[in-house]
């Protein structure tokens, strides 16, 4: 089992930088919550703890003190620049050597994958949530708060959702992380011995606006009208077909 810690910076009476309506405090924790659900969610084998999961102070020591007494694996604390730059960058403490460096080269290259920032680099500081953690870790600076362009790609849910995959992904680099199956929920309208009559259904759904498929699948020709990772998407779908007066079902593959 790999312990992934996460920092989300600030929070509480310490708001952090601030800019164009957003406090750090709030993205910080957008990201780190969206980042854990996408480890827990899609990686086997992956335990995460949260320095805090709600709109709470939590002085650095309390958040050196709980992820060595864990015993983490990696100690990840995300956080938003401000100072009239662009961009994101990356911090490892002076000195220290692999796995640390290489788990920043993993997360640093990874997120700039998913998002449009330029690169300011992979940096050293004396942090104290760097220097007190007696595990590996890394704080990344995930774009300017007070930059104007900056701010309009933050103010954005898919936007930070895409920060989070990006530490996601080097995270999976660097821990060897396994996906997990991949699991389908589908949505059928109809199933035929007869496969004209499948393509008869498919026809009509489509002249509806559904995207159809028919598939042969157990000896049955089956018409498919979408299939989504999400059990609530899909049942969305099947609900709006349920009105367009078709008999679906939501199964799961």
């Amino acid at each position: 089992m790999v312990k992934i810690f996460l920092d989300p910076g600030h929070g509480g009476f310490d708001p952090g930088a601030s800019g164009h309506g957003l406090q750090e405090k709030n993205l910080t924790l957008q990201i780190a919550t969206y980042l854990k659900d996408i480890l827990i969610n899609e990686y086997e084998g992956v335990s995460v703890l949260l320095s805090r999961t709600s709109d709470q102070t939590v002085s650095l020591s309390q958040r050196t003190d709980a992820a060595n007494k864990w015993d983490a694996d990696y100690f990840l604390s995300i956080h938003i620049n401000a100072g009239n730059g662009t961009g994101f960058e990356s911090y490892i403490y002076p000195g220290v050597g692999a796995p640390t460096t290489t788990y920043q080269d993993f997360i640093h290259e990874e997120i700039l994958k998913q998002v449009d920032f330029t690169t300011r680099g992979k940096k050293t500081a004396n942090f104290h949530v760097l220097r007190e953690t007696i595990m590996p870790a890394l704080l990344t600076e995930n774009g300017f708060i007070d930059n104007v362009n900056d701010a309009k790609k933050l103010i954005s849910r898919s936007f930070l959702t895409n920060i989070a995959r990006g530490h996601a992904n080097g995270l999976a680099r660097a821990f060897k992380l396994t996906k997990k199956p991949t699991i389908l929920f589908k949505v059928q309208i109809g199933a035929f011995s007869d496969k004209s009559n499948a393509d008869s259904l498919a026809s009509e759904a489509k002249s509806k606006g559904f995207d159809s498929i028919v598939l042969l699948k157990d000896k049955l020709y089956k018409v498919q009208i979408g299939a989504f990772s999400s059990k609530e998407n899909a049942e969305t779908l099947a609900n709006r077909a349920k009105n367009a007066g078709f008999s679906s079902f939501v199964y799961q593959e």
